[in-house]
């Protein structure tokens, strides 16, 4: 049953690090009728910071967020947690009775994935992945466009996530075990999620990929985060992948933290069709041929907007993300991020991991 239109949400954070304070709870702040009232995280100092600066005057803090699932007042959780912990934490939320929006990536790998999409269904509750890319109005802008057939059949895309020298030296960026990987689980999904989403095409057929760990031992670092500790650096520094769909289409992801690059660009797609072609390059631009001309053409995004979802569509991306999570809750819709979408991103990027360690091609349907 959905949410009614003029109850009020109760939330419950699970994860009170830097992305629930950078993100989910700033934007929930901004939803009328929404009221974050649990917090948990396994530094109790930070959920109680959280609660304070958020949380409705009784907010509750917690250390195990079992004990923040037995509340059966809360009717969503935000699982914002590092990603190991995705899947049984998700799980464990929806068992529970209660609507979940993860942050990316889904999970570590798609064996834990599956296990979030298989709950939510046997569940009935609504689940969501935190890629807010979506919500930006370029994104927004270009996603209309390609699914009015602007660009025809798209047969080509790339996608982007490259750091010059910004690897994140804090919380557990660098330590595999927790995360999965490095950029491309933790920017690299960011640009392939944009990607899939716009050519609306979940469906590869095999990848081949690789990943480099050349800048892990550098002395001169120059890192905008400050150095990293070799030691504690067991992720890859890079990673680059080559997806070829099941109808033909081929997708190239590349993603760093620290290339040694001036082409600076994170969640970015290219996209090429039968008709025109767009990128995200130098703001917004679609190009193509008119009238036996080629064309350029700039996409004035400074106002205005996309009407994607009910709404007002001014406001950050994780504004957005966070009124339109809130409002297919209250209209019993599906939610922009739909968990099997998300299932297919963790899937490639999976595949584009495994090609890397074994030389070999990775076929999805083996």
């Amino acid at each position: 049953m959905a949410i009614g239109a003029n109850d009020i949400v109760r939330i419950g954070i699970i994860g009170c690090g830097g992305i629930a304070n950078g993100k989910h709870m700033p934007g929930l702040k901004t939803v009328p009728g929404v009221e974050m009232v649990a917090f948990c995280d396994i530094i109790v100092e930070k959920a109680e910071a959280a609660a304070k600066k958020f949380g409705t005057p009784d907010a509750k803090v917690y250390e195990d967020y079992k004990e923040l699932l037995k509340d059966e007042t809360i009717d969503v959780v935000h699982v914002c947690t590092p990603n190991r912990s995705h899947s049984f934490i998700t799980v464990d939320a929806l068992e529970a009775g209660k609507h979940v929006m993860c942050e990316k990536p889904m999970a570590i790998n798609s064996e834990e994935a599956l296990k979030m999409l298989d709950a939510a269904k046997r569940t009935g509750k609504k689940l969501t992945i935190g890629y807010q890319n979506r919500m930006r109005a370029d994104s927004l802008w270009l996603k209309a466009a390609a699914d009015r057939g602007d660009f025809g059949d798209i047969y080509y895309a790339k996608a982007t996530a490259i750091r010059r020298r910004f690897v994140p030296t804090w919380g557990v960026f660098l330590n595999e075990y927790e995360q999965g990987g490095g950029p491309l689980i933790d920017i690299g999904t960011h640009a392939l999620d944009l990607t899939l989403w716009t050519m609306n095409n979940y469906k590869p057929k095999y990848c081949v990929g690789t990943t480099s760990h050349n800048l892990r031992y550098l002395e001169d670092q120059g890192n905008a985060c400050g150095n990293w500790d070799p030691e504690k650096f067991t992720v890859e520094d890079a990673a680059f992948g080559f997806v070829v769909m099941e109808n033909g289409a081929t997708v190239f992801l590349e993603s760093s933290w620290a290339l040694n690059s001036l082409e600076v660009r994170e969640a970015k797609t290219l996209i090429c069709g039968t008709k025109a072609g767009a990128d995200m390059i130098d703001g917004l631009r679609v190009n193509g041929v008119d009238n036996g001309r080629m064309y350029v053409k700039n996409i004035d995004l400074s106002t205005g907007g996309v009407a994607f979802y009910s709404g007002n569509s001014g406001g950050a991306d994780y504004e957005r993300e966070a009124y339109q999570w809130i409002q297919c809750l209250r209209d019993d819709t599906d939610p922009v991020v739909l968990p099997e979408q998300a299932y297919v991103v963790t899937q490639i990027l999976e595949g584009i991991y495994e090609s890397a360690k074994t030389g070999e091609a990775y076929y999805f349907n083996k």
